[in-house]
C-alpha cells in the first residue's frame, strides 16, 4: 500500500528497541536468581561441610543465569501489528496505526484505506521513541546489586567445621597423598625393571590400584587402614617366602656387605689396582701417614702466609719454617711420595723468596692431595680384594652371584676356544669340584655344576660349557629375583609410611620413620642419622625422633672405632678407667615426678592401689593420642602392666 513505507520503519525501530529492553531485563533478572543462587550455596556452605565442588556449581548458576535471560528476552520478537497496538496505547491514536497494519496485510488499495494510512502517517510526527523507550536500569537492578553485595560479604565469613569434620577432613587428606604417593613410587619401580616373577608383578599392581583408589575416592581412616594391612600382609607373606630360599638370603647379606661400586669379578678388580699402581709410580704409600703429612704442610702454609704479611725479617721463624720443610721432605721420602714443590718451597725460603715459597706450597698441597685420594682408593680396593671371593667356592660361599657368574662364563669361553691345556682343565675341574658343596643353596646351580664336571672327564668341553653357562643363567636369575625382593622391600616400606600416615593422619613428608636413606651431609637438617653433621640450632620434639630407627646405620664418610679408640686426648679430670667421680649432696631434694590427681602434699593417704590406676589411666591416654614416642610406648606398657 502506497505510503506505508514510513510507518513500517518507525514500527522496525520501536520492536527493536522494545526487544533490546525486553533482552536488558532478563539480563538483570537472570542476574538476580544467579546471584540468590550463589547466596544461598555460599550460605549453606558456610555452615555445613558441603564439598568444594558445590561452589563451582554455585559459581556457574550464578555465570549462567544472566545469559539464560538476556537470550530468553532477546529470542522473543515482536510481530509489526503488536508494535503498532502498544504504540496506539502509549501514544492515544485510538487504534489507527494497528488499523493501517492490519489494512496493509489485506492489500487493500481503497480510497478509504489510503485515507486510514496517511492518517496514520501524520500522526508519527509526535512519536518519540527515545522517551518512550529510554535506556535505564530495571527496578531488579537495585534487589540484584543487594543480593551481590551480601554474597561478597558472606565470602569473607569464615567457614564452621566441627573438630570431627576437620580432623576427618585431614584423614582423607592424608589418605589421598598416600595414595599418590604409592603410585608414584610403584610406578618408578615398574619403570625402572620389569619384575622377573608374576607374583611380584602382580603385589605391585595390586599396590598401584590401591593408591589410584585412594586418589580417586578417598577413603575414611579406618577403611583406608583396613586395606593397606591387607595389602601389607600380603607382601610380607610374600617376602617371607621369598627369605626362605638360602640363595636369596646368602646374596642379601653380600649386597648389604658391598656396594655399589665392588668390581664383579677379581679379575677387574685386579685391573684396576694395577691401573692406580701404574698412576702411583709403582708405590703404594700409607694414607695414615700422607694424611699426617697433608697436616704439617697444611701448618707450614699457615706458618708462610704469616710471614709474607711482614715476618720477612724474622731469621728464627725462618729457620722454623726450614727445619718444618726440610723434616716433610723426608718424611715424604720415606713414604714414596714424591713432592717436588715441597723442595722447591725449601729452595725459595732459603732465597728468601717468599712469594714463590707460597706458591711451591700450594703445588706441594695439590700433589699430596692427589696422592692422597688415591692411596684411600688403593686401601678402598685392597679392602674390596680382601671380601671378594678368589674362586668359584669362596663366592659361591660368600653369595657373591655376581663374580661367581662372571667365572663360570670365563670358565665356559675358555672351554669353547679349545686352547685349554691338560694342567689348565684340571684346575678348573678341581674348581669345580670344591664348589660343589657351596652350590647347594643354589637350587638348580648344583646339578648343573655336577653336569659339568661328569662332561669334562669325559672330554665332552662343548657340553661342559653349556653347562656353565646354564648355571651361570641360573645365577643370574637368582639375582634378577633378589631385585624383586628389594623392589617388594621397598614397596612395604612404602605400605608401612602410607599406614603411618592415614593412622596419624598426617602428610607424607612427616611421616619419615621408613623408607628413608639415613643422612649423613655435614651442616644437614636434624632428622633420622647419627653421627655429628646435625645442625644444633634446629631442634626436632620426641615425636618426631620416635618414629626414627637408626639400628644397621654405618657412616660411609667416617672410619668406624672401638669402644676404647676414642681419641688420642686427656681423659677429662676425675675419670678412671672403673668409675666416675661425681658429687653427693646429703638432704638435697630427690628427683621425682608427680601424677595427676594424686599428688597430695603432707601425709599421703591415696591406697597404693588407686595412685597405681590413676597412673594406668594417663598413661593409657598417653599412648592412645600418640604422646609418647613410638620407640618407647612398648617399656612404658610393659612398665604399667608389671605393676
Amino acid at each position: 500500500m502506497a505510503g506505508f513505507e514510513q510507518i513500517d520503519e518507525v514500527l522496525r525501530r520501536a520492536g527493536r528497541r522494545r526487544r533490546w529492553q525486553r533482552a536488558w531485563r532478563g539480563f538483570w533478572f537472570g542476574l538476580l536468581l544467579g546471584g540468590a543462587g550463589w547466596l544461598v550455596v555460599l550460605g549453606l556452605y558456610k555452615a555445613f561441610p558441603l564439598p568444594v565442588a558445590s561452589l563451582g556449581w554455585g559459581g556457574v548458576l550464578g555465570v549462567l543465569a544472566p545469559l539464560i535471560g538476556f537470550a530468553a528476552g532477546w529470542m522473543r520478537a515482536e510481530s509489526p501489528l503488536a508494535t503498532a497496538r502498544w504504540l496506539d496505547l502509549r501514544q492515544g491514536f485510538q487504534e489507527r496505526l494497528s488499523t493501517a497494519v492490519e489494512l496493509n496485510h489485506r492489500q487493500d488499495n481503497s480510497s478509504w484505506g489510503q485515507l486510514v494510512v496517511a492518517d496514520a502517517a501524520r500522526r508519527l510526527d509526535v512519536v518519540n521513541l527515545r522517551a518512550l523507550l529510554p535506556h535505564h536500569l530495571p527496578r531488579t537492578a537495585r534487589y540484584t546489586v543487594l543480593v551481590l553485595a551480601l554474597g561478597a560479604g558472606l565470602g569473607f565469613v569464615p567457614e564452621y567445621r566441627s573438630a570431627t569434620h576437620l580432623q576427618q577432613e585431614r584423614e582423607r587428606q592424608a589418605a589421598r597423598e598416600a595414595g599418590q604417593r604409592l603410585v608414584e613410587l610403584t610406578r618408578r619401580t615398574l619403570e625402572k625393571r620389569q619384575p622377573v616373577l608374576e607374583a611380584t608383578e602382580k603385589s605391585l599392581e595390586a599396590v598401584e590400584e590401591l593408591g589410584k583408589q585412594m586418589v580417586r575416592r578417598p577413603l575414611g581412616k579406618e577403611e583406608a587402614l583396613r586395606d593397606l594391612a591387607k595389602l601389607t600382609e600380603h607382601v610380607e607373606d610374600q617376602l617371607r617366602e621369598m627369605g626362605q630360599k638360602p640363595a636369596l638370603r646368602a646374596m642379601e647379606r653380600s649386597a648389604r656387605s658391598s656396594d655399589a661400586n665392588t668390581p664383579a669379578s677379581a679379575q677387574d678388580l685386579e685391573q684396576q689396582i694395577e691401573a692406580l699402581q701404574r698412576q702411583m709410580n709403582g708405590k703404594t704409600p700409607d694414607a695414615g701417614g700422607l694424611e699426617k703429612l697433608a697436616d704439617a704442610l697444611r701448618k707450614a702454609q699457615r706458618a708462610a702466609s704469616q710471614m709474607g704479611a711482614g715476618s720477612e725479617g724474622q731469621d728464627a721463624a725462618q729457620a722454623d719454617l726450614a727445619d718444618s720443610l726440610a723434616d716433610m721432605a723426608r718424611m715424604a721420602a720415606d713414604l714414596g711420595a714424591s713432592l717436588p714443590g715441597l723442595e722447591a718451597a725449601l729452595e725459595a725460603l732459603k732465597a728468601g723468596q717468599i712469594d714463590q715459597m707460597l706458591k711451591n706450597l700450594d703445588v706441594a698441597s695439590e700433589d699430596l692431595q692427589q696422592l692422597l685420594n688415591m692411596a684411600q682408593a688403593m686401601k678402598q680396593m685392597q679392602q674390596q680384594a680382601a671380601q671378594l671371593g678368589k674362586n668359584l667356592k669362596e663366592q659361591l660361599e660368600r653369595g657373591q652371584a655376581a663374580p661367581a657368574s662372571s667365572r663360570l662364563r670365563q670358565m665356559a669361553k675358555e672351554l669353547m676356544s679349545g686352547q685349554t691345556s691338560p694342567e689348565k682343565m684340571q684346575q678348573m675341574m678341581k674348581e669345580l669340584s670344591e664348589a660343589l658343596a657351596p652350590a647347594g643353596q643354589y637350587g638348580k646351580v648344583q646339578d648343573l655344576l655336577k653336569q659339568g664336571l661328569q662332561q669334562m672327564q669325559a672330554g665332552q668341553a662343548g657340553q661342559a660349557a653349556g653347562s656353565m653357562n646354564a648355571a651361570a643363567k641360573e645365577l643370574e636369575d637368582l639375582m634378577q629375583q633378589l631385585a624383586d625382593a628389594q623392589d617388594l622391600q621397598s614397596t612395604l616400606d612404602a605400605l608401612k609410611r602410607a599406614q603411618m600416615c592415614v593412622g596419624n593422619g598426617n602428610c607424607w613428608g612427616q611421616c619419615q620413620g621408613l623408607g628413608q636413606k639415613a643422612g649423613t651431609k655435614p651442616g644437614g637438617k636434624p632428622g633420622r642419622g647419627v653421627g655429628t653433621w646435625g645442625d644444633d640450632s634446629l631442634t626436632m620434639t620426641p615425636q618426631d625422633t620416635g618414629l626414627w630407627d637408626n639400628s644397621g646405620i654405618e657412616r660411609p664418610d667416617l672410619d668406624p672405632r672401638g669402644l676404647t679408640d676414642r681419641g688420642e686426648g686427656n681423659p677429662p679430670e676425675g675419670l678412671l678407667p672403673t668409675r666416675v667421680k661425681g658429687q653427693f649432696n646429703p638432704g638435697g631434694p630427690m628427683p621425682s615426678i608427680t601424677l595427676k590427681g594424686v599428688s597430695i602434699k603432707g601425709q599421703s593417704r591415696v591406697a597404693l592401689q588407686e595412685a597405681v590406676s590413676a597412673a594406668q589411666t594417663e598413661a593409657q591416654s598417653a599412648l592412645s593420642q600418640d604422646e609418647i614416642p613410638r620407640a618407647y610406648q612398648g617399656a612404658v606398657r610393659n612398665y604399667f602392666d608389671d605393676l
